[in-house]
Formats: C-alpha cells, structure tokens, sequence
C-alpha cells in the first residue's frame, strides 16, 4: 500500500472512545490506552499512513446500576454512542479512515451508524464484517443481562430503543443482508431466533472449521466493488483466549492467530477497507498487555502487513 507520486498517503484518525458503560465487567474502559502502549500509531504509520491521533471523546461515568425496562444504562450509552457516531462521520466527512478505539461493543451502533449516514451521502453501498465470539442480537424482551453491548446488530437493524436505532438518522441503520459475522461461538437461544429471521449471514466457528477460514472469508467478501465501503467491527473476543485472554467474555474454540492474520490479510488484500472498531480489549483481565499487542498486529495486517513476499 505505498503511496504513488499521484497518490497523496491515506490519512488515519485514531479515535478513543473510553467507556465500559455497555459491559458485563469494568475495564474496557482502559482499552483505547492500552492500544496506543501496543504502538498501533506507530505500527500504522510504518504502512506509508498519516495517523492522527484525536485523543478521547469524554462522556458520562459508569453508574454500574441494575438494568431498567432490559436496558442496562440506557441513557449513558446513548451518550456515548452519538459521541463515537459524531467523531466517526467528521472524519469520514473529511475523507479520512476512522479506527475507533473502544471500549465495550455496544458503540457500534454509534460508529456504524455514522458509516451507514456517510454512505447514504456519497451514494456508496456498505459491507460490516462483524468479527466477534457473539451475534450480539438480544433485544430488552429476550436479554439475560440487560447489558447493551450485547444488542449493538439487533440495534442497527431496527430492533431496539428510538434512541439507539435512529442514530443514523433513517431506520434500520443497515440492511441485515449488509452484515457477515464471522467467529460466532456464542449465541443465545432467544438470539438464535432473530438471527434467522433477519437472515444475517453467519460464518461460525463449525462452518469455519468444516470449510476453513479461506473459504468463510471469499464468501464474506464476494461482490465487493468500488462503490462499496467496507467496515470492520473487531471485538477481540473474536479470538480464542488463548492467544486473547484480555476480553472479559472469552468463549474457547476461537480463530487461532494464523486464521486470525489469514482473515485480516484477505481483508486487506480487497483494498476496500474504509473504517474500523476495535472493541472489548478489557486491561484488567489481560497478561502484560499480550492481547493489545495481538489486536495491534492484527490490525497492523489489516493495512498491508504480510506474512508473504508479495510482488
């Protein structure tokens, strides 16, 4: 990806978005620092990028109360939400790749819902590979937790609270047929359910065991073109914690760290690559920040790091 004499360097902005607010355990919070220790600037900035670093957005503290109606803080992550969409659509707006720094998963309703406004402005069409352990579909009739960050697809396909699933100014946010979830090991049975009814295709664990990664990530990709916009949502739980033990829900039997790179290299190889979250890396759980480190090298790969010689 080394820029031509024609072709001015990608511009990168780095966007903190510290908050736990959406989580089932405190210290995600911590995530976008722990990143920025990992060296993800300079990691970046070795790919010919400009990386801007825009600091933190500031929202509300985490009251750690019980859920009200099946919404665990309901109203702060709302906030934290149209913060996360605000500072990803001025950097799509000025033509630059936002990378938010997360942060639990409840704020990708906030940042894809700005991909999907920017999308609907410039006329372009929109892809999300959803990388994660969990579908992230429950609703407040059928969450066992109340805890957002579990309903962030469910929100961005229509079903949950105006607040959240009007984000993006038009409602659903995306067309289920937009997303491809990838990793999937740990799904609810309520869930399950609505998964199948919004016909969101999925790529589990059994299917990329059976089929391997190679094949799950041609069909997660099919039918890119120039006029799509390619979003990357990656929880880190979307890797087996043995080689991630830094996620507060680590559910075994994850992508191992070559189908993890082969994943992110077939990514990059499309060229398409136009936003990224990078959600549930929770510090306090982690092993001399070995799990920042993976989800850095990782995203490294996602802009051109390759384990092959390529011409």
């Amino acid at each position: 990806m080394n820029p031509s004499a024609s072709q001015p360097p990608r511009i990168v902005d780095l966007i903190g978005v510290p908050t736990d607010v959406g989580a089932s355990a405190r210290g995600a919070s911590m995530g976008p620092e722990a990143l920025r220790v990992a060296g993800i600037r300079q990691r970046l900035e070795a790919h010919d990028l400009v990386v801007h670093d825009l600091g933190n957005v500031a929202g509300p503290a985490n009251p750690w109360q019980p859920p009200v109606d099946g919404y665990r803080h309901l109203d702060e992550v709302v906030a934290w939400n149209q913060l996360a969409h605000d500072a990803v659509h001025a950097s799509l707006k000025a033509g630059h790749l936002p990378i938010m720094l997360g942060g639990d998963h409840c704020l990708g309703v906030g940042s894809i819902s700005a991909v999907a406004r920017h999308c609907r402005e410039v006329g372009r069409k929109l892809r999300v590979l959803w990388l994660d352990a969990h579908a992230d579909f429950n609703t407040s009739a059928i969450t066992p937790s109340g805890n957002i960050h579990g309903m962030p697809v469910a929100c961005l396909c229509g079903l949950g609270p105006q607040s959240l699933t009007g984000m993006s100014g038009e409602v659903p946010a995306i067309p289920s047929k937009a997303i491809r979830q990838i990793g999937i090991r740990s799904v609810d049975a309520g869930e399950k359910r609505l998964v199948h009814e919004q016909d969101i295709e999925v790529f589990d664990m059994r299917y990329i065991d059976e089929m391997g990664m190679r094949h799950a990530m041609e069909l997660a990709l099919a039918t890119l073109d120039d006029r799509t916009h390619l979003h990357v949502s990656f929880d880190v739980d979307f890797l087996d914690p043995g080689i991630a033990p830094g996620v507060a829900t680590t559910v075994p039997g994850g992508p191992t760290y070559r189908e993890a790179q082969l994943c992110m290299e077939m990514i990059a190889d499309t060229g398409r690559l136009a936003s990224l979250d990078v959600v549930e890396l929770n510090p306090a759980f982690d092993l001399r920040n070995q799990t920042a480190e993976l989800a850095v090298d990782l995203v490294e790969s996602l802009f051109g790091k390759s384990t092959l010689m390529r011409k």
